[in-house]
């Protein structure tokens, strides 16, 4: 995630200090009120145009970034810090009452004169500005509220490039016009072109369209309690996928996309399997919403959360809780599939509530048995086995020095990371399946 906003908001602090001291009234407080309304307001509208590109999921930063899931991360945290910087911009312009009243006006920087059509854009972007914000304001709220219902939330959030065009509109005609004269007008027309191109993108439903493909559900299965099997047999457009990767998957319009991790080996006969289960509304109850010969249309495949990734010289820590163990199930079966892959040496945790009642238990161990260089170890919670850094130790293996990659809860993989990164453990790679899109 900060691989990415960390430099981001570097640059645009570079660029806008280029100017800092330009202009009458250099130094004063009232300069310096000035500046911290522009860099506050520079910095909200330049993560929120990087929020808006970054929601058109481009393949193309999944390698850098480390695939969807962690370029959603930065989706997320880009827009909430847009945020930040918005109430940080909009607390400044209040305060000029305050700093009036305290230093005076007398030294007060006089606005350049405007009139006629350009004046009344200005009003007209100052006042727009102001409800787009409170907007924003509410929107966050809603987002970071998770009792909010998604299939509510997806709507509102569907509204997020109308907000952010008018906030480009406020941000296009309050911009002082020195600065479209230097680099940071260049980089300010260059996010506001790319923000607005996406949020049209966006509006007109065009997001991720090239990549959407139409299937037919072949199978539906119950293994478990709350989980549904359901197995779909894509048309020829299907492009296939690596073992570990998502998709974005429509059962019912009204219902819209929802990403599953493809449990299945990919065999080269467009044929997908999704381990889904219920955590929600919609996903409650699926077997009895679906029905054979349905039409499905899945987005993608996305992700990089592969095996073939791996540092073949760390010793392999694979940890899965819950559902989380579906990449896993896609890993081991495209393992014994390949007739040209090496089969890795690798530690596989998995951590569930009841082992007894856990139909993912038995299909591992089969899956397993012809693998010995994988060595499962099975996680009870209720029968308080639980898994910590410091048990990650099996057949006489230390952790230390060793690559994790982790798919499950994110408590779960927050306490093993924070474990992991304490000593002895320091030199632990740790890979995460950061599958949260809200």
């Amino acid at each position: 995630m900060m691989r990415m906003i960390f430099p981001f908001v570097v640059l645009v602090s570079v660029l806008w200090a280029w100017s800092l001291f330009a202009g009458p009234g250099a130094g004063s407080t009232w300069a310096v009120y000035d500046q911290s309304l522009l860099l506050s307001g520079l910095l909200s509208i330049a993560l929120m145009s990087l929020t808006m590109m970054l929601a058109l999921r481009p393949a193309w930063l999944e390698r850098p970034l480390g695939g969807l899931d962690q370029i959603y991360r930065t989706h997320k945290w880009a827009g909430i810090l847009a945020v930040v910087f918005a109430a940080a911009h909009w607390l400044i312009e209040m305060g000029d009452d305050v700093i009036e009243s305290i230093f005076g006006k007398a030294a007060k920087l006089h606005d350049q004169n405007y009139s006629g059509f350009i004046e009344t854009m200005r009003d007209a972007a100052e006042e727009v500005g102001e409800l787009a914000v409170y907007l924003l304001f509410a929107m966050l709220l809603i987002t970071l509220l998770r009792k909010f219902p998604y299939r509510y939330w997806r709507y509102l959030h569907r509204g997020m490039p109308v907000l952010y065009l008018l906030l480009a509109f406020h941000a296009a005609w309050l911009t002082p016009l020195q600065w479209w004269q230097q680099p940071i007008g260049l980089l300010m027309a260059i996010l506001l072109f790319g923000g607005s191109i996406a949020s049209g993108l966006s509006l007109t439903g065009r997001v991720g369209r090239r990549r959407q493909v139409c299937g037919t559900v072949t199978a539906i299965k119950t293994p478990g309690r709350d989980v549904t099997e359901v197995t779909c047999h894509m048309e020829p457009a299907w492009p296939g996928h690596r073992a570990g990767q998502f998709a974005f998957v429509t059962f019912e319009r009204r219902e819209g996309a929802h990403p599953f991790t493809i449990a299945s080996a990919d065999r080269e006969n467009g044929t997908v399997t999704f381990i889904i289960k219920s955590l929600g509304d919609f996903t409650r109850n699926l077997s009895q919403k679906l029905r054979v010969g349905q039409t499905v249309k899945i987005e993608g495949p996305y992700g990089c959360f592969n095996f073939e990734r791996r540092n073949r010289k760390s010793h392999q820590i694979w940890i899965a809780g819950g559902i989380g163990i579906t990449p896993f199930l896609a890993w081991l079966e495209d393992l014994g599939s390949a007739t040209d892959v090496t089969v890795p040496e690798a530690d596989l945790h998995y951590c569930t509530r009841n082992a007894d009642q856990d139909p993912m238990v038995d299909r591992l161990r089969a899956l397993c048995d012809g693998f010995p260089g994988i060595h499962l170890e099975i996680h009870d919670s209720s029968k308080a086995q639980a898994l910590s850094a410091e048990t990650l130790t099996t057949n006489g293996r230390s952790a230390a020095g060793a690559e994790v990659w982790f798919c499950g809860p994110v408590g779960l993989g927050q306490a093993i990371r924070k474990g992991l990164h304490a000593a002895p453990f320091r030199r632990t790679r740790f890979h995460k399946e950061a599958f949260q899109f809200r």
